[in-house]
C-alpha cells in the first residue's frame, strides 16, 4: 500500500523541518529548514561537538560569526542527504534592521560559497516584519532567494508577493495555537484558523499569477498537514514525517490552482502596519516568535563559548 507521505510527495514538496542528518536521510525529503531552535538542539549534540569547535576555530573571538559558521557547517551536512535546498535563518535580533539582514544574509551566503556550495541551493529565512520583507526585496533582485518566516496575517503574506520574495512560511500551528487559547476550542478539520490562513493565502496567490512559493509551517497534527495537500511546499517534523510514512489511508488533495481568490491589493508600509496592528493575533505571535528565536540565538552563542 503507497502511505500518506508518498502520496503527498505527488503534488506536495515535501521539506524536513530538522537538523537532523539521520532522520532527513531516512525520510527522504526534497529540502530541509533549520533555525536558532533547530540549530540548538544540533549544538547541544555530542555528535555535533567537533562541528562547535571548528565554528568557534577562526572567527577571532566573534561569537555571532562562530554561530553563523556553525549554521552553515550544519547546512553542508543536511545538502548532501537532501537533493534541493536549505534555508538559513539571519539572526532574528536582526529583525527590525533592514541593513543588518541585508549584511548578515550576504555574509552567509558568502560563506556557503567559499565551502563551494552555490546560493541556487541555499534559503535566506527572514522575519517577515516590514524591515524584513523590504530586505528580502534587495536581495532577491541580488540573486539571494528568501524564505520568509514567522508569517502570521495575511497583510505580512500580501506584503511578501509583492516584494517578490521566493517563498513564505506561514506557521499553522502556532495560528491554532493562539485560538485554541483565547477561544478556548480544539479546532479541527478545515475550521482550523491556521489552516484557513494558508488556504486563504494560497487561493489569493493562485488568483493574482504569483510566483512566491506557499510553504505551509508548524503543524501540530496529521490533520492539518492533510488539510493543506497540494499547497506548493510544507515542512514537516520528523515525527509527523514519520505518522504520514506508516499511514496507508487515502489522502485527498485539498489545494490546487482555480479556486476563486481574493483581488490584489498592494500595502504601503502604513497599511501593513495598521493591518498588523489589528490583528492580534498576528501581532503576537509574531513578537513572540522573534523572542523564542532570539533567545535560542544566545543560548547557542552561550553554547559555542562554553564548548570551546
Amino acid at each position: 500500500m503507497t502511505s500518506k507521505l508518498d502520496q503527498l510527495k505527488a503534488f506536495t514538496t515535501v521539506v524536513a523541518d530538522t537538523g537532523d542528518f539521520a532522520a532527513i536521510e531516512k525520510l527522504k525529503p526534497v529540502d530541509a529548514t533549520t533555525n536558532p531552535s533547530l540549530l540548538l538542539k544540533a549544538g547541544s549534540s555530542d555528535s555535533n561537538a567537533d562541528r562547535l569547535k571548528a565554528a568557534f576555530s577562526g572567527a577571532n573571538g566573534d561569537i555571532g560569526l562562530a554561530s553563523d559558521r556553525f549554521a552553515v557547517a550544519i547546512c553542508q551536512e543536511i545538502l548532501k542527504v537532501v537533493p534541493g535546498r536549505v534555508s538559513t535563518e539571519v539572526d532574528a535580533r536582526l529583525s527590525f534592521d533592514t541593513n543588518g539582514c541585508i549584511e548578515r544574509a550576504q555574509r552567509l551566503i558568502d560563506m556557503y560559497e567559499t565551502a563551494g556550495i552555490s546560493k541556487d541551493r541555499i534559503l535566506i529565512k527572514l522575519a517577515s516584519t516590514w524591515e524584513g520583507i523590504r530586505a528580502a526585496e534587495v536581495l532577491e533582485k541580488k540573486g539571494i532567494q528568501c524564505n520568509l518566516t514567522l508569517l502570521f496575517s495575511f497583510a505580512q503574506a500580501q506584503a511578501c508577493a509583492d516584494a517578490g520574495v521566493f517563498l513564505i512560511s506561514p506557521f499553522v500551528g502556532r495560528i491554532y495555537d493562539w485560538y485554541k487559547k483565547a477561544e478556548g476550542k480544539d479546532y479541527v478539520g478545515a475550521e482550523d484558523p491556521g489552516v484557513k490562513s494558508v488556504t486563504r493565502i494560497y487561493n489569493y496567490y493562485k488568483a493574482n499569477d504569483y510566483k512566491t512559493v506557499v510553504m505551509g509551517a508548524s503543524f501540530r497534527n496529521l490533520s492539518q498537514i492533510e488539510q493543506l495537500a497540494g499547497c506548493d511546499r510544507l515542512t514537516i517534523s520528523p515525527d509527523l514525517l514519520q505518522k504520514l510514512a506508516e499511514d496507508t489511508g487515502t489522502l485527498e488533495r485539498k489545494l490546487k490552482p482555480g479556486n476563486a481568490g481574493e483581488p490584489r491589493v498592494t500595502l504601503n508600509e502604513s497599511e501593513f502596519r495598521w493591518a498588523s496592528n489589528e490583528d492580534a493575533m498576528a501581532t503576537e505571535k509574531l513578537a513572540e516568535g522573534i523572542r523564542q528565536f532570539a533567545r535560542d540565538q544566545e543560548k547557542l552563542e552561550a553554547l559555542l563559548s562554553a564548548k570551546v
